[in-house]
């Protein structure tokens, strides 16, 4: 199975329970993007790989029109359901390496949790500084993956052991580093500590009973060895808690 098979699958297999999380963060979510870029309310904006929506159910407040794009109809379709009627919002299925917009179309874009599933996140990002306006902004956030490559290795066996549409989860330094590449200035770069139980982060992967027993294993076996993964791993009674770390990024074309 090649990485867009196993991306169609995985997604079409999760849509609804993705959308079900994705609703409780539509308000978050607003907060945050006013608290990053504050819309003037003229904006076209571009959610890419918007999944079942909600940055652009965010967005659709505070801005003038939002083109919501996803590489699978099943999202989309959940998508549709949470925007209801919702007017400005247009869920379009495309390509994050093919975006259906012309240069310098768009004055907000989001991306949202999205370069981790990448084969060609370089590609991603070029194309979508290709369709800002200048001076348009780009909104990317992602978990990230530490700076060690041995605690990155720890952490990302278990990734690629939870998620086969899973490709390579990045650190703040190659963020910085591909973003810069798209020939985009960062006019912000933050992260954060983020809380995580890694019973739910299976289950919204639809892992099975089988790959859930194997990856508790794991992650027990990476606690008691003393090693770090770089996420801190504990147990927590018959469960496994880590705290991630989630990226912050605003930059302009």
């Amino acid at each position: 199975m090649n990485l867009d098979d196993a991306t169609q699958d995985r997604f079409a297999a999760t849509a609804g329970r993705l959308a079900a999380l994705g609703k409780k963060r539509i308000e978050s979510l607003r907060s945050r993007i006013v608290d990053l870029v504050d819309p003037l309310g003229h904006e076209f904006a571009l959610d890419a790989a918007t999944g079942t929506g909600p940055f652009a159910l965010a967005l659709a407040p505070l801005v003038r029109e939002v083109l919501a794009i996803d590489s699978v109809p099943e999202m989309l379709d959940e998508g549709r359901r949470l925007a209801g009627n919702a007017s400005n919002v247009r869920f379009v299925e495309g390509s994050v390496y093919e975006l259906p917009v012309g240069d310098g179309k768009i004055d907000l874009a989001t991306f949202g949790r999205t370069l981790h599933h990448l084969d060609r996140p370089a590609e991603a990002l070029t194309e979508l500084a290709r369709v800002l306006t200048p001076g348009g902004r780009l909104v990317v956030i992602d978990q990230l993956v530490s700076e060690d490559a041995r605690e990155a290795r720890l952490y990302e066996r278990m990734e690629h052991m939870r998620d086969p549409s899973h490709v390579s989860t990045l650190s703040d330094s190659s963020v910085r580093a591909l973003v810069q590449a798209a020939g985009l200035r960062m006019i912000h770069a933050a992260t954060e500590p983020e809380q995580r139980d890694l019973g739910v982060f299976l289950e919204l992967a639809g892992c099975t009973d089988f790959q859930r027993a194997e990856i508790f294993d794991y992650a027990r076996g990476v606690i008691e060895s003393g090693e770090s993964a770089g996420v801190d791993m504990r147990t927590h009674g018959d469960g496994v808690r880590f705290t991630g770390c989630l990226g912050v990024y605003v930059a302009e074309r």
